[in-house]
Parts: C-alpha cells; sequence; structure tokens
C-alpha cells in the first residue's frame, strides 16, 4: 500500500514541493510537512537486443566542462573490419583509454563528495553545480595547499547554500562528512578572503520555516517566533548573538508560551545550537518577552510564568 504525505492540521489541501530549498510544504498554512524530498521517477533504460529497436540506453555520464579533457572513462569495444579476428580466431577488441592526471583524479573524488553530501541532506543540482565550479576555481588556484579536499569541498557547499538563498547549518554540513566543523569554518573563511567571494548575510528567517516544520509547530507558534526573532533584532536585545541562535531561542519562548511546548534540547538537536547557547539568547529576551510577542496571540501560559532559564 502507498502512503501519501499530508499535513497535519490540513490534510486535504495540496502539498507543494519546493524543489530549490527541497521542502514539502503545505499550500494552507505553510508548515514544512519534510525537508527530504526524492525524485521517485524511474530511469528508464532499454536494450537494442531485447527491444529489437531503437537503443536509448545510458551509458556512462555526459561530458563535464570542469575538466580539462571532455571524456575521464575507459571504453572497451569490438573493433570491425577484416582485423576483427585473429589468426586463432578469436576476436580482437581495441582498447581506448583517457589517462586521467592526478589533478583531475582529485578533482573527480571533490566532485564526488559533494554530490554524495547533496543527495543525503537533498540539496538540488543548482547548489550542487555552484558547489562544483567554486571548489574547481579553488583547486585551480592552489591557495588552500595542505587543507584537507574534503574540507574544501564541504566548504564550497556551504558557501553555495547560501548564495542560492537556501543556508545549512555548519552541523547540517558536519552531519554528511568526515571533517571538523572547525575544519571546514577555517576553509570557509580563507575562500571567502583569498577568492573575493560573497555570500549573503544570515537572518533569521532564513532557518525558521524549517526548524518550526521539522518540530512541527503549528502555524501560530511559527508566527509568534518569527515576530519574536525579529523584534529582538530590531530591538537590539541579543547584541552579538549569531542568527541561529536567536531563532531557536524564539522558538523555544513562542512554544513554551502556547500548548504545543518544546525542550530547549528538542530545538537542539534541530537547530544545532547547544542548550547553552540557547539558554543565554532565551535570558536576554526573556526580560522584554510582553514586547516581542505579536498582537493578538493566544497564551496557553502568561508571560510571568514562562521558564526563567
Amino acid at each position: 500500500m502507498s502512503s501519501r504525505v499530508v499535513c497535519h492540521y490540513h490534510p486535504d489541501v495540496h502539498i507543494i514541493e519546493d524543489h530549490r530549498a527541497g521542502d514539502m510544504i503545505c499550500s494552507e498554512c505553510g508548515l514544512v510537512i519534510g525537508d527530504r524530498v526524492i525524485d521517485v521517477g524511474s530511469e528508464w533504460r532499454t536494450f537494442s537486443n531485447e527491444s529489437g529497436g531503437d537503443d536509448r540506453s545510458r551509458v556512462g555520464g555526459p561530458s563535464n566542462s570542469l575538466f580539462g579533457g571532455s571524456d575521464l572513462s575507459t571504453m572497451i569495444g569490438p573493433s570491425t573490419g577484416a582485423a576483427s579476428f585473429g589468426d586463432d580466431g578469436r576476436a580482437l577488441y581495441s582498447n581506448r583509454r583517457t589517462t586521467v592526471s592526478s589533478s583531475d583524479r582529485t578533482l573527480v573524488n571533490a566532485l564526488q563528495s559533494i554530490s554524495n553530501m547533496c543527495d543525503r541532506i537533498n540539496l538540488p543540482k543548482t547548489i550542487k553545480d555552484r558547489a562544483n565550479a567554486l571548489f574547481k576555481k579553488v583547486h585551480d588556484g592552489r591557495s588552500l595547499k595542505g587543507r584537507s579536499n574534503e574540507a574544501i569541498a564541504s566548504a564550497c557547499l556551504y558557501i553555495a547554500c547560501r548564495q542560492e538563498g537556501v543556508p545549512r547549518t555548519f552541523k547540517e554540513i558536519v552531519a554528511v562528512n568526515t571533517v571538523s566543523k572547525k575544519e571546514i569554518a577555517r576553509c570557509f573563511k580563507l575562500i571567502l578572503k583569498v577568492h573575493n567571494t560573497n555570500v549573503d548575510v544570515i537572518q533569521t528567517e532564513d532557518f525558521m520555516n524549517r526548524f518550526c516544520g521539522t518540530l512541527g509547530l503549528q502555524r501560530e507558534v511559527q508566527k509568534a517566533a518569527t515576530h519574536i526573532a525579529k523584534q529582538s533584532v530590531d530591538l537590539d536585545i541579543v547584541p552579538g548573538r549569531s542568527p541561529i541562535s536567536v531563532t531557536a531561542a524564539a522558538i523555544y519562548m513562542a512554544s513554551q508560551a502556547s500548548h504545543d511546548k518544546k525542550t530547549q534540547r528538542e530545538i537542539s538537536d534541530i537547530s544545532g545550537v547547544t542548550d547553552i547557547t540557547i539558554r543565554h539568547s532565551y535570558k536576554l529576551m526573556l526580560p522584554k518577552a510582553a514586547e516581542l510577542f505579536p498582537d493578538g496571540f493566544n497564551f496557553a501560559t502568561p508571560i510571568k510564568n514562562l521558564p526563567q532559564n
């Protein structure tokens, strides 16, 4: 039996697939149902000796403009004509090989690593292509010698996500490779400095929908958390705090005031922000809580009864 993905609060409405961000969104309330959209379309493949007609089989990948040559594959095919058979009657085969340089081999491995990471966190091809092009630029410039190629590839993917307007946290990138967050962050800073690469400033709303959707929070709570985070930044209540930590603290405050309460640990697991960081940002916001909540919010827990830490 097949299962259908539906919104928990509006099971009969149409679900929108945001292929750019990799999200499934309820068209009624905007709730992010899932952030792992998978293309389930079948890959056709036919063989001429079976179908008796046109052979549309896909053998090997297309040429890649990032490489110096148009072909990095090895092809062994039957020769034609009178020279097809040797003196002993056995068929001869021509062996055409393309030599891959060590530089291209490094590039191949890095691009494969980027592709694997994109598949694991369901990032679209536009982001993968941008990350590939950036890695090629860094690789050709030889500006990050001594750094792990996997760390460079991870940093390139992180930058590509931000440039495409669908940023991912360092924790999400670290989760799909074997490199530490510190090493990826170092490569990220070096790429920005050496190659004059620009990225948009991260804002609280960049993560709010995805975090709230993953936590399964209602639309009212999400709107309150968005308002709290924006007001906290506008009123300069959380100076020096990262947008991700402000987002996590705002979600904690909004959920604690509603019927659908979430713990700091639950929010930490989703956002990648530690409990301590959430707690510190929350303590800065708590004295001004009355000014942060939107008008008309339905309090299940009054502001005076909100947790003090």
